[in-house]
């Protein structure tokens, strides 16, 4: 059995300034051809919260799950992966190309704190579905009291 690679910490480093951010989102939304790094997707991503759990999908159609990647903090989580485009056709005359190849990340900030102890990952028909389990911060200790030495 083969399993999606799980890196848990603490933090995570910041990718881009936010200046370099914004350069990239206003001008690479107009043509790729403004990018400043290498290209890059964004996978759409749907985020489901239920009392016990929050469970993420993402759409990675296309994507081997060697090239997935999933790490966990307590109030995040980072999506990394590759995909590989598809070779070209020879003698063809291109009239759309939609379908975006290359690397992506995406980190999603979580509405509660999660257990990072407790995450199951499944990669099926294209889509990477992520459960975490929430922390129950309801919870609480009894704290005892010693005597004085």
């Amino acid at each position: 059995m083969d399993y999606i690679k799980i890196r848990f910490c603490n933090d995570f480093d910041e990718l881009h300034s936010k200046v370099d951010r914004s350069i990239q989102d206003v001008f690479g939304s107009i043509n790729s051809a403004f990018s400043l790094e290498e290209r890059t997707w964004r996978p759409q991503i749907d985020i489901y919260e239920t009392v016990e759990e929050i469970i993420v999908r993402a759409e990675v159609a296309g994507v081997d799950k060697e090239d997935l990647a999933v790490e966990v903090s307590r109030r995040a989580i980072k999506l990394m992966g590759k995909r590989s485009e598809l070779p070209r056709i020879d003698n063809a005359t291109y009239r759309l190309a939609e379908i975006q190849y290359g690397k992506f990340e995406r980190v999603l900030y979580l509405p509660v704190p999660i257990d990072t102890e407790i995450v199951s990952t499944a990669y099926c028909n294209g889509f990477l579905e992520i459960r975490l389990v929430k922390l129950d911060t309801d919870r609480t200790y009894t704290i005892p009291i010693s005597e004085e030495s």
